[in-house]
């Protein structure tokens, strides 16, 4: 079985005939008989095929490099069926399926080949502005300008187990640096380790996991939903409710997460080399709605990577138009020696500025503990929902015992002082609304679906960050 028959449903794909052929723009010698090697050894006309298919049923347009053809490098003609089969997808508003194995730019169309990365970035933009959802398969290897432009600008990203992944090629790096590569450098496990690639996935079952994606990507279903169960009203005590937030039992945001998603493609790690467990992100479907969802996971601090992974969840909602859902449930962020030099406090002004800008309905979840500005840096949206169990704190009551009295053993005061429970911040304009404790995910699952709707409705103009702008700049007026 051929790649394109592993991807493909059989029989769907059907290759785009556009006359293109590559030139030999630089008098290379040899190139012209290298060429006509090629196309017979690989038995197609360049190292990129392109054209409509479906996958497990899904209409779709796939691009496909064939390492065969000149180890699958991108040159004019390879450049240019990228950029044809981006814009076609972004036309037709049908998800764009990229499965590389490329050794990067040919070398043979010297500059004429490098430039293909910006036109290839360009026509990405194009599904950018289209909202129509890009999924990269990485297969073995993907090296070099493939990887460094297009392929590293997926929504969702997929390395073929035991694939080589990696900027620059090993012999390239060897001759570059003076040093080999470790067994732990340029790997398909690497880059999930590292947050690269979302996930890794066998080539046998690569038609499954990318069909999954795509149910997942599929316009919203959405199933009805009653409004949200009213609060009970009852009168919560502040040292009562920080205990009760921080119960270990308490089912924690990630947890959360998959509870109230019938599916998720999980957004993973910041893309600059890290991953922090302290928080996760999902493109997922809830109630039949399609949404991001950032989850804070209560057990962690948040690092600056939380931050740079929140933001890219970020980035990814305004690609595909698609609502934001942050469920808070932290002590905030990470004040330590490491986080420090990693520059937590400009990681949070930078997910303030982002959560404000964001062009989609925003809806934060605060589901036990909201400690500080790490945890409202998440919770900056168009809407603020609490349990009514849960508490939101300028500081955490111990920590603030320990500023104002020296004696942390006051914490149950300071709580009360604080006025951090979920009815008294609704009292104070903070929040928005409550959701009846305890912490259940079917309630959770339905209150969302509704949120996301009332925030959605009879508002297809609205100016979203102007108007979020605006709701924050009155929050705390004196």
């Amino acid at each position: 079985m051929n790649r394109m028959d592993q991807l493909c449903d059989p029989g769907t794909f059907t290759a785009i005939t556009d006359g293109l052929e590559s030139r030999d723009p630089l008098g290379y010698p040899g190139y012209r008989d290298a060429l006509a090697r090629a196309r017979a050894r690989a038995g197609t006309d360049e190292s990129v095929v392109y054209g409509p298919a479906e996958i497990t049923g899904r209409r779709c347009v796939v691009a496909m490099f064939r390492f065969a053809f000149i180890g699958g490098t991108m040159g004019e003609v390879a450049g240019e069926r990228v950029a044809r089969a981006m814009e076609e997808a972004a036309a037709a508003g049908l998800p764009f399926v990229l499965w590389t194995q490329t050794g990067g730019a040919r070398m043979q169309e010297g500059m004429r080949a490098l430039v293909q990365m910006p036109k290839v970035v360009a026509a990405r933009n194009e599904l950018s502005s289209a909202h129509v959802p890009f999924v990269a398969v990485l297969g073995s290897p993907t090296t070099g300008g493939v990887l460094a432009a297009v392929a590293g600008l997926a929504d969702v990203t997929f390395a073929v187990e035991n694939a080589t992944i990696g900027f620059a090629g090993p012999r390239i790096v060897q001759r570059m640096t003076g040093r080999g590569l470790s067994n732990r450098s340029h790997t398909a496990h690497s880059a999930f380790d590292r947050g690269l690639v979302d996930a890794i996935i066998s080539e046998a079952h690569v038609r499954l996991e990318v069909g999954a994606a795509l149910a997942v990507l599929a316009p919203d279903a959405p199933h009805p939903i009653a409004g949200p169960p009213a609060p009970r009203g009852t009168p919560v005590d502040a040292w009562d409710a920080v205990d009760a937030a921080r119960r270990p039992e308490r089912p924690k945001g990630p947890e959360l997460m998959r509870a109230i998603s019938e599916a998720a493609i999980v957004v993973r790690g910041d893309r600059s080399g890290n991953v922090d467990p302290a928080l996760e992100t999902a493109i997922a479907r809830v109630a039949g709605r399609r949404c991001i969802v950032i989850a804070t996971d209560a057990r962690r601090l948040l690092g600056p990577a939380a931050f740079r992974t929140a933001r890219r969840a970020l980035g990814v909602a305004t690609r595909l138009d698609l609502p934001v859902v942050t469920l808070v449930d932290t002590r905030g962020a990470d004040p330590g020696e490491a986080s420090e030099a990693g520059g937590i406090a400009w990681e949070i002004a930078s997910t303030f500025e982002a959560m404000l800008s964001a062009p989609v309905p925003t809806l934060a979840v605060v589901t036990g503990e909201g400690g500080s500005g790490g945890a409202l840096a998440l919770a900056a949206a168009d809407r603020i929902v609490l349990l009514e169990d849960a508490f939101f704190s300028v500081l955490a009551p111990e920590a603030a015992a320990e500023i104002l009295w020296r004696d942390e053993a006051r914490a149950a005061e300071a709580a009360s002082l604080l006025r951090l429970t979920a009815p008294d911040l609704v009292d104070l304009g903070v929040a928005d609304a409550l959701l009846p404790a305890p912490l259940e995910p079917t309630r959770l699952r339905s209150a969302v679906a509704y949120h996301l709707d009332d925030l959605g409705a009879g508002a297809p103009d609205l100016d979203r960050p102007a108007a979020r702008r605006k709701r924050w700049r009155r929050r705390g007026e004196p």
